[in-house]
């Protein structure tokens, strides 16, 4: 990864923090709430992985609440192993050994396949291929996007003709 990549990718998870920050209220250590969040997370996923561990406490009841809210969540508009596998392809393009390792074996866990798992990581390459040409090549994002509505316009035009 070259130094400009990593220094955007610091800039914006760094942003992403300071916004984090923002909306979450400041904790202290050994606050209530903190010690809470972490009775929860032992209680949810039966002990307290590292990762929380290491977050900061004064984060920790936010972080938390993301990731059950979102990640955990059952009754969110993606299934378990859609969100998983999504997780995986963008461990993928990262990349990130930890998140690579966790979001495949959560998405078996969910019942993803080996040729599901294969699929999405395909499909982040593929993304990360084109974005590297369109970007690359400076097209046009006008052009692109009256591009994309025609030939979309056309598979939905085929699609009905097929269900006939």
């Amino acid at each position: 990864m070259s130094k400009f990549i990593r220094k955007v990718a610091m800039l914006a998870l760094g942003t992403a923090f300071v916004a984090f920050a923002l909306v979450v209220p400041p904790a202290t250590a050994g606050d209530p709430p903190t010690k809470s969040t972490y009775q929860d997370i032992e209680q949810t996923l039966g002990s307290v992985p590292g990762m929380f561990k290491v977050f900061p406490e004064v984060g920790i009841a936010g972080a938390w609440s993301e990731f059950e809210s979102v990640q955990l969540n059952s009754a969110t508009a993606l299934d378990g192993k859609t969100k998983e596998l999504l997780g995986l392809a963008v461990a993928a393009q990262i990349p990130c050994q930890y998140c690579i390792y966790f979001h495949t074996a959560a998405a078996k866990l969910y019942g993803a396949t080996d040729e599901e798992i294969r699929e999405a990581v395909a499909m982040a390459a593929i993304t990360r291929h084109w974005s590297t040409v369109l970007n690359g090549m400076q097209v046009d994002p006008a052009v692109f996007r009256q591009e994309t509505d025609a030939v979309l316009a056309h598979a939905a035009k085929m699609a009905k003709a097929k269900a006939k």
